[in-house]
């Protein structure tokens, strides 16, 4: 049978039919006239090279096809209105679904905590299974296994969404007694000792080849380009080593400066600007067609992307505050 040729309408017509068990009842339950379902019931025949409904003293009587086909016939009508009828407008506040994101330990100590905060508001039954880079693939997201990916990218599939959640610069993290701590330049940049650390895309990583500097990120290759090479003592892919530099003062991490300023309150480290040019890097989220139109998915970007609107801004208002404390500072001491 070739299904382009068949008209759905005909299954409508036939389950009423079969329910009715009367042309002139069924024609006025679907609103047409009595001829009309005469002649439907006749293409329903032809369809499915079965009487269907038989004369009796009775009235009509389902053969044992009709019987056969009935609960089927009600399924399938039951699937297509599932199919067909709008999806269901998510509700944050009563939904408990799962959101399974992959977040790369730079976006867990910056983004993160203030999305985890404004979900418990908006969202308190929701739970957030948060994911490193090395426990997923890109094949788990385009299998819809992960609902999103929180990241650096250097290449990502062609087929999946991505959108800018925002910029950021590089700064250095030295130890407040480092020997170099009040002559930083380039000089004294290069001759320390270097901690790296870094980790984009996803998939489970492999140890580094310290003599392949251009290969090893944003950092190296911007002194690559002067001609120049550091010193790099520990190789690491987390963030989250402030306590390193407080045991050594002649180390140096040179880090996202938003992953620096989290040890702004800390008195033993002390946060300066490259001694050199670094081109800004981009975190982005990322997700596969087959989440896009979800309504759950869909509020989780906007959510994501308000969250980290509000970060900027917070910052944007901090260096206001800042840069005013310290043109009321300069003005008392011309005084």
């Amino acid at each position: 049978m070739n299904l382009e040729r068949v008209d759905l309408n005909l299954l409508t017509h036939l389950d009423v039919l079969l329910r009715e068990k009367n042309v002139t009842r069924s024609a006025e339950q679907l609103g047409v006239t009595q001829p009309a379902m005469s002649n439907i019931l006749r293409r329903l025949r032809v369809l499915f090279n079965d009487p269907l409904l038989i004369r009796s003293s009775e009235g009509m009587t389902a053969t044992e096809r009709a019987l056969e086909l009935q609960p089927r016939i009600r399924e399938v009508l039951g699937d297509l209105s599932q199919i067909l009828e709008p999806r269901a407008e998510f509700r944050p506040l009563t939904s408990n679904r799962v959101f399974r994101i992959m977040a790369s330990d730079y976006a867990e100590a910056t983004l993160i905590p203030a999305l985890v905060k404004a979900m418990r508001s908006e969202a308190p039954n929701v739970v957030l299974d948060f994911l490193t880079p090395s426990d997923v693939s890109y094949r788990d997201m385009e299998q819809g296994k992960v609902d999103m990916a929180i990241n650096r990218f250097n290449e990502i599939p062609q087929s999946f969404h991505q959108v800018l959640v925002w910029k950021d610069s590089f700064s250095c993290l030295l130890h407040c007694d480092s020997p170099i701590v009040d002559h930083f330049n380039l000089k004294t940049y290069l001759e320390a000792q270097h901690i790296w650390v870094s980790k984009t895309g996803m998939g489970v990583g492999f140890g580094v080849n310290p003599e392949k500097s251009g290969g090893l990120g944003w950092i190296d290759q911007a002194i690559s380009r002067l001609g120049k090479k550091r010193k790099i003592s520990i190789f690491t892919r987390h963030y989250q080593m402030p306590a390193l530099l407080a045991a050594n003062a002649d180390l140096i991490a040179t880090l996202p400066t938003r992953v620096a300023k989290l040890q702004t309150t800390n008195p033993r480290l002390v946060i300066k600007d490259p001694p050199f040019y670094v081109p800004e890097f981009e975190l982005k989220m990322a997700w596969c067609p087959l989440l896009h139109h979800h309504p759950a998915h869909r509020w989780l970007r906007q959510l994501i992307l308000f969250v980290a609107r509000q970060i900027i801004e917070d910052e944007r208002k901090q260096a206001d505050r800042s840069n005013a404390l310290q043109q009321l500072m300069g003005g008392r001491y011309e005084e």
